[in-house]
């Protein structure tokens, strides 16, 4: 009766683990960059919140018709500057600021995405109303650091 031996030879396990360890060169790189780019779309995405809330409470602000100095969304008092959420007010309007960090600087508040390469280049910021009749300024988001 013969004997067969089944299994791998030295040389193509060698073989096999080169080609996976060239995969992984060319594949850790892309899957950096996908990293980079969930980052933004996080950051595009707060901005949006941003402008959605901004304009939901101002919409209140107007349905309600008598002026008021701060606005009730789901259960939260946002606070108005100009018909508009102040500083304060706008972190209560959009409530979920997950895998943010908010800094407030007089009537701005500064969002920055925890994680980012460089956090000072992967912001969003919102400045509240300073007259009557103007919104509030919503920059682009800072995309550079991301």
């Amino acid at each position: 009766m013969r004997k067969t031996n089944q299994g791998f030879t030295l040389i193509e396990l060698v073989v096999v683990i080169t080609i996976l360890g060239i995969l992984a060169a060319f594949a850790i790189p892309h899957f950096t960059q996908l990293e980079n780019q969930a980052r933004i779309s996080a950051l595009t995405g707060l901005s949006g919140s941003l402008k959605s809330a901004s304009a939901l409470a101002h919409a209140q602000y107007l349905a309600v018709g008598t002026a008021p100095a701060s606005v009730t969304m789901e259960g939260q008092t946002v606070t108005l500057a100009n018909g508009y959420p102040d500083a304060p007010g706008i972190q209560l309007a959009i409530q979920d600021t997950t895998g943010f960090t908010a800094a407030v600087v007089g009537t701005t508040v500064t969002y920055t995405k925890t994680g980012a390469v460089t956090p000072a280049s992967c912001t969003v910021a919102y400045t509240a109303s300073a007259a009557a009749g103007s919104p509030p300024v919503i920059g682009a988001p800072v995309t550079g650091g991301c």
